[in-house]
């Protein structure tokens, strides 16, 4: 039998508010209500509603890391694993919008705990090293260009906005050629 602290349930029951319901339910109160508590527990771990929204988004972070790993990590070329992590945290955005959202509100959760940095920067560090790998001429640049483009059509495909202008478009495709254009060509 695994006993859950009040403090991992308090945040599991803010990741399933936000998944199902969004941002505007993930209240402390509402956190407290389903979770079967009273208004005040959460409290006891979190000193402000933002640092409970920080553990919130840190857990998006960890969910987001396990699904990056093993393709990041994985056998395939640099450039492979490239588009292929950058197609999957396209995906994770569409899946959980108001995660993915909330995961990158630096401007709200900076100095709210759970150190968000700590969890993000591995993996900005593991999309430097595969640039490296697929021999970029400014693997710096060509990381930030790569994460920035892609980060750009994760938000644009969460809130659904690709498919207002373009309902029948690749999205697939689009985070390839939005990689592949920021790497060196090959043969």
């Amino acid at each position: 039998m695994t006993v859950i602290s009040l403090r991992e349930t308090l945040v599991a029951t803010g990741v399933e508010i936000l998944d199902a319901d969004g941002p505007t339910e993930l209240t402390l109160r509402e956190i407290s209500r389903r979770a079967g508590v009273s208004h005040g527990a959460p409290r006891r771990y979190f000193p402000t509603h933002n640092s409970l929204l920080a553990a919130i988004a840190f857990q998006g972070l960890v969910d987001l890391t396990d699904r990056l790993d093993p393709i990041l990590t994985g056998k395939q070329s640099a450039r492979d694993r490239l588009i292929s992590a950058a197609i999957e945290y396209v995906s994770f955005a569409q899946e959980r919008p108001a995660m993915f959202e909330l995961m990158f509100r630096h401007d709200l959760l900076e100095g709210a705990g759970s150190n968000l940095r700590e969890s993000s920067l591995p993996l900005f560090a593991a999309l430097h090293t595969l640039t490296e790998a697929a021999k970029a001429s400014d693997p710096t640049t060509s990381a930030l260009s790569i994460w920035t483009g892609t980060h750009g059509v994760a938000v644009l495909a969460a809130n659904r906005s690709l498919t207002l202008v373009a309902p029948d478009f690749d999205i697939a495709a689009l985070v390839a050629t939005t990689v592949t254009d920021h790497l060196p060509h090959t043969r």
